[in-house]
């Protein structure tokens, strides 16, 4: 976590006067950082989702409800905190519309939410030389804005 969102996340709790808690990471949503973090701050997005193989080809452990993250815009500054609601592991081709919905990206139905996120893993999946399966594991979780 960087200087700035390790000042934002302290800040934010400064004010509440209990300790920060430390499950707690900093990270940029993959594509159009910039734009998905100004979803977010809209309150317009509110779930994302990623590969599962992801979390095991990284050796990263999978998020909890009641996780936090800093949002950061694309060049690494922090735009918001959110609060993890729900995680549920499905097969991308079980995704709901609801969700896709919720995701809060382009005109927010299900056919854009399975073009771009077919395309983006299928591209990241690419660099691990794996092929994209329409039935994936994918880590949806859905969250609260807490902070801008």
């Amino acid at each position: 976590m960087n200087e700035k969102a390790k000042d934002f996340w302290l800040d934010y709790w400064s004010g509440k006067g209990e300790v920060a808690p430390t499950n707690v990471t900093a990270w940029q949503f993959g594509v159009d950082a910039d734009d998905l973090a100004q979803l977010v701050v809209d309150g317009i997005k509110t779930a994302t989702c990623s590969g599962h193989i992801f979390y095991e080809l990284e050796k990263e452990p999978l998020p909890k409800v009641g996780d936090y993250s800093i949002i950061l815009n694309g060049v690494n500054e922090p735009e918001a905190i959110i609060r993890l609601t729900e995680v549920t592991v499905t097969p991308m081709n079980e995704v709901t519309e609801q969700f896709a919905y919720d995701e809060g990206e382009g005109d927010r139905s299900y056919a854009y939410w399975w073009k771009e996120h077919e395309a983006f893993f299928t591209k990241e999946l690419k660099g691990y030389g794996l092929p994209f399966q329409e039935d994936m594991l994918v880590v949806c979780e859905r969250f609260e804005l807490i902070a801008k």
